[in-house]
């Protein structure tokens, strides 16, 4: 018999009772404020057609490489879930079938912040009263693609039931932003922006990069043989953005290495990763040169700009080679900030009119670095815990770690990153009893007064992300 799907009303809160009830209390006021999502993946044309979510494992599998790689970690190969191969090679195809595989081994999610974002999706938004198991996997399924094709549940539909005030997806310079266009001329109040991510025109180690700078230059009339039109190429793009109403760049790169070189050295290496011929030294320092003069441009421009470094991207080779990017394979690396940062940081660090928003997946880095940089640099704050972290203990880490140093207005907020658009809500959610609960436990310990307190919840689930975006 399926147990019942209970989602307990101070899930997260402490065992303690004042300070849960400080928590409650907190939480309350700031559970129903707008959704500010200024980072994420999900899909634009799906805001742009309005056409409906075509069945549960689309939406609730295929996207969600933190569903994935779990199964994959158990045997479950991505042929067996239907993920495309890169060869076109033959992949499971009964829809009804993977539903069965991913229910089967749903147990394998206990106690991991994916557990938590999918039963509330089944619990808030489609209603399910008992929890996904083998016996009622044919009714979740029936249940889910059923509702998908009404009305209520179509993109802007849920978007609005959302309450979603601003989301922002990710695309490359390469991008026409036609979609966000449709959505711009569709008379639907709904906001949603995009990100400059000029990553496949900035790592020479990104595949197809020749390619991709070549059809920059020819996207932007500009010369990019060389340097000067290659920065200029990129100014045209970003301009183009911020014209459709873009706020921020995205930049993922390996380490957070940053350098300021000559103009000669520059021109120089830039003439062979034109080619296609650097080496993985060549690449490192033509990335790093790059993050510093998409700082100075975000000074031009005002573009707020996020790193987010310290993945060892595609570390599964061989999944890779069959399936291409973003399959679940990405492993966090041991990330250096001080020192690394310090040639951007010497140009631009004490800008007041320029933000960096840094991000990482090397928690030991929190206290050591990043706090005490973002608590000194006008121009630093620190993104949320993100990807691995995005959990209730990678929360509570973050705020024990960042907080005493940086305080919380050298942070900004929270962001979902997902692709998977449905658990926004359950996300941030987390996020608000997080912070809320973190908040009580410095009431209970005198350490804030209830009214700070309660201004600060407001901040963090609301207020800075819109001003750290400009949103």
């Amino acid at each position: 018999m399926p147990k019942k799907l209970l989602l307990h009303h101070d899930r997260l809160f402490s065992s303690d009772e004042k300070q849960r009830a400080i928590a409650r209390n907190l939480y309350q006021q700031v559970a129903h404020l707008p959704i500010i999502s200024p980072h994420g993946h999900t899909d634009a044309s799906w805001f742009s057609g309005n056409e409906p979510f075509s069945d549960a494992v689309e939406l609730l599998i295929k996207p969600d490489h933190y569903v994935f790689r779990m199964l994959f970690s158990q045997g479950v190969s991505l042929e067996q879930l239907g993920i495309a191969r890169m060869d076109g090679g033959p992949v499971e195809q009964d829809k009804r079938k993977t539903w069965q595989l991913f229910a089967d081994n749903y147990p394998l999610f206990r106690g991991t912040p994916s557990r938590m974002w999918l039963d509330t999706v089944f619990s808030q938004v489609f209603g399910f009263e008992h929890a996904l198991c083998s016996e009622n996997a044919d009714d979740y399924f029936d249940r889910i693609n059923e509702s998908l094709a009404t009305d209520a549940f179509r993109p802007r539909a849920l978007f609005e039931r959302f309450n979603i005030e601003v989301l922002s997806t990710t695309e490359s310079p390469l991008d026409n932003l036609e979609h966000h266009r449709k959505i711009a001329e569709s008379g639907w109040a709904g906001r949603v922006i995009s990100a400059y991510r000029p990553d496949p025109v900035v790592d020479p180690e990104f595949e197809g990069f020749v390619d991709a700078v070549n059809h920059l230059g020819e996207l932007t009339g500009e010369d990019v043989s060389t340097f000067s039109g290659y920065l200029a190429a990129h100014r045209a793009r970003r301009a183009f953005f911020k014209s459709t109403g873009v706020t921020s760049t995205d930049h993922g790169h390996p380490t957070a290495l940053t350098l300021d070189l000559p103009t000669a050295e520059i021109e120089a290496l830039y003439a062979i990763v034109r080619k296609g011929d650097a080496t993985a030294a060549q690449a490192e320092v033509f990335r790093a040169h790059m993050l510093t003069e998409m700082a100075g441009m975000s000074l031009e421009d005002g573009l707020v700009m996020q790193l987010h470094p310290g993945s060892s991207r595609n570390h599964n080779a061989s999944l890779f080679q069959q399936f291409g990017r973003d399959k679940g394979a990405d492993i966090p690396l041991a990330t250096s900030y001080v020192e690394q940062l310090k040639p951007l940081l010497d140009k631009y660090g004490n800008a007041t009119d320029f933000t960096l928003i840094l991000f990482t997946l090397d928690e030991t880095t929190y206290s050591r670095e990043l706090a005490p940089m973002a608590g000194h640099y006008p121009c630093l704050r620190v993104g949320p815990p993100w990807w691995f972290h995005d959990s209730p203990e990678g929360m509570r880490r973050f705020r024990q770690q960042v907080t005493e140093t940086a305080g919380f207005y050298n942070t900004v907020g929270f962001n979902d990153d997902t692709r998977a658009f449905l658990s926004i809500p359950a996300r941030h959610d987390v996020a608000r009893r997080m912070d809320c609960n973190w908040l009580a436990e410095l009431v209970c310990d005198h350490r804030l007064d209830m009214e700070e307190a309660e201004q600060i919840a407001f901040d963090l689930t609301y207020q800075l992300a819109k001003d750290a975006y400009k949103l």
